[in-house]
């Protein structure tokens, strides 16, 4: 009798029992989500917060670093140089994604239709540019825009003709929409092709009972069905518009009366912290960027679903 009291006394009240479990519960949570918090937050906070700090703060010649608060985002909101760029980058987004996208989606519905022979000669063809870099294919298609050296300079040659200058500052924009259109045509087609491969195949039975042709299971049932993955491919598109960087870098060398170095926001960010040292004020720019691009492209994911 006297040893079972004594147990009873030792033992922790249930309480306590319950605090233990729910703390030993939160240990064993932290140890699954512990390694993916500790890369996020080195790989995706950490440069985000030291740009947020870089900032606030202003080099100068005489006076060294000082805290400048929001002044550095002032300028920038004002400075004719960054919207000039984003400007210019809109406008490009504005042509080039719709045309690189339907080209993609007549593409992928051509091989979903079954009806195309050789298909996977074609959409290994047509994926094929994806998978050349972006500093290659930028190469590849100055050297053929070139009026002195390059094709376009051949067929002037051959022919006696005076083809446009593709790099000239009137068409250069429309000569990077190429490029990033050649390059990008095959990746988007993959997206909408996948999506297509997984829409029951009972939807177009039904379809065909009801008597629809071609172009109306195409509108009414394909698309439809295949609305995330364009809403996805939109929103990767818009994104990539607005960092788009390495095609102007590599055509500036050939173009540099067209393509300056404020000519889209991130070639900006490039020329003010590598060439005009100014780190504090490049960091200000990109975090304008990154804000901009991430309502456009949250307005657009809205947009979409809500259609959806």
């Amino acid at each position: 009798m006297t040893l079972l009291s004594t147990s009873a006394q030792a033992a922790p009240p249930p309480r306590r029992q319950a605090r233990f479990r729910l703390r030993k519960e939160a240990l064993v949570g932290w140890g699954f989500a512990g390694p993916f918090v500790a890369v996020f937050g080195l790989v995706f906070l950490a440069p985000i917060g030291y740009a947020l700090y870089l900032s606030l703060f202003q080099d100068r010649l005489i006076g060294g670093t000082s805290f400048v608060g929001l002044d550095n985002y002032g300028e920038a909101l004002t400075d004719p140089r960054f919207w000039d760029g984003l400007v210019r980058v809109g406008l490009f987004l504005l042509v080039q994604v719709p045309v690189m996208l339907g080209i993609a989606l007549l593409a992928a519905l051509a091989i979903d239709s079954g009806r195309l022979y050789g298909k996977t000669f074609f959409r290994v063809t047509i994926f094929l540019p994806y998978a050349v870099p972006a500093v290659v294919a930028g190469l590849i298609w100055g050297f053929m825009y070139g009026t002195q050296f390059g094709l376009v300079g051949n067929i002037n040659d051959a022919l006696g003709v005076s083809l446009p200058d593709p790099l000239s500052p009137s068409l250069v924009l429309a000569s990077i929409g190429n490029i990033v259109t050649w390059e990008f045509v095959g990746y988007n087609m993959l997206i909408f092709y996948s999506a297509l491969k997984v829409v029951p195949r009972s939807l177009y039975e039904a379809a065909a009972i009801d008597g629809a042709g071609e172009w109306r299971v195409v509108r009414s049932v394909k698309l439809p069905a295949i609305r995330s993955a364009l809403v996805i491919a939109t929103i990767f598109s818009i994104i990539g518009s607005f960092q788009l960087f390495n095609e102007p870098s590599i055509l500036q060398k050939l173009a540099p009366n067209a393509i300056t170095s404020d000519f889209t926001p991130n070639l900006y960010t490039y020329s003010l912290s590598f060439s005009g040292q100014q780190h504090n004020y490049a960091a200000t720019v990109a975090i304008v960027m990154g804000v901009l691009t991430a309502i456009i492209a949250y307005a657009v994911q809205l947009r979409g679903m809500r259609k959806g």
